[in-house]
């Protein structure tokens, strides 16, 4: 299993052997720490767990490569391995996001908080390392700014099984023509993961920016009148999806009848418009 960690604070690369040994349950001689540009033949390749270390600049100081044999009995996740180390060292320890954002990581502190942050890397041969932002206030990064990050909200993976099965029963063609059909599926999957994700408590991020809420409700707009090309499994895929989907949404919302929702996402003159029932419902508490 490969890990993949920075470290902004200082270390010695004694005291990761020791905490590697412990967290892997191994003893300290098989495990084998090294500069990246160091002596080959000083190496212990036939260590279960080793790890390279690089010297890095501006506010991470060493990225660490660590890779754990496939002996090793139920290794940790990268996410506990980065708070082990950041508990036993003192430093804040960063490993990678799941989403496609070169930006998005996760900091584990020494005081046992885990908190998004967006990490830039400059253009230059030996890359400046900028934490630009934490979610919560970390005391050993005092020049990220503490905000929401919007953007690994975007690329949350959430789940679409409603959308998956509406685009298997759809022809290749009409999809791959991106038309009035491609845009129908673009809308319901974007219903779909506004719906499940005020429906798991907003997982993954613990809030929702208010534009992309917006834009969601809009997507359900999207989908009041179905393409005339829809196939029969389509169409009935589409019906009882969004039943499911409305009605989910339905119970976890409450009525907004002063229409308190609308006039945050598109203004006070929009409360006299026709809208359609779902802006007419919010979330309890907002999620943003």
């Amino acid at each position: 299993m490969m890990y993949n960690l920075l470290i902004a604070g200082r270390m010695e690369p004694h005291e990761l052997a020791t905490i590697l040994s412990s967290t892997f349950h191994l003893s300290v001689e098989d495990v084998d720490v090294a500069d990246y540009l160091g002596d080959a033949d000083r190496r212990n390749w036939e260590a279960s767990v080793s790890c390279e270390y690089s010297a890095l600049r501006g506010d991470l100081s060493w990225s660490l490569e660590i890779y754990a044999q496939k002996s090793i009995a139920d290794p940790p996740s990268e996410s506990v391995l980065a708070q082990r180390v950041a508990t036993a060292t003192g430093v804040v320890v960063l490993f990678p996001a799941m989403e496609h954002l070169p930006s998005a990581y996760w900091a584990a502190t020494p005081e046992g908080n885990v908190t998004r942050v967006r990490l830039y890397e400059s253009d230059e041969e030996a890359p400046v390392y900028v934490v630009d932002a934490v979610e919560i206030p970390v005391r050993q990064l005092p020049n990220a700014k503490v905000m929401r990050i919007p953007e690994v909200v975007r690329e949350l993976r959430i789940a679409t099984p409603i959308t998956d099965s509406f685009r298997e029963q759809m022809p290749a063609h009409l999809l791959a023509q991106r038309g009035a059909e491609w845009k129908f599926s673009d809308c319901l999957a974007a219903w779909e993961k506004l719906v499940v994700h005020l429906a798991s408590g907003w997982a993954g991020s613990g809030w929702c920016p208010p534009d992309m809420y917006r834009e969601r409700l809009a997507a359900r707009d999207g989908l009041a009148t179905a393409p005339d090309q829809l196939p029969p499994g389509a169409v009935t895929v589409l019906r009882q999806g969004l039943q499911q989907l409305d009605s989910t949404y339905a119970h976890l919302t409450k009525e907004d009848p002063r229409g308190s929702l609308i006039g945050l996402l598109l203004g006070a003159e929009a409360r006299g418009r026709q809208l359609g029932w779902w802006w007419h419902r919010r979330p309890e508490p907002l999620p943003w």
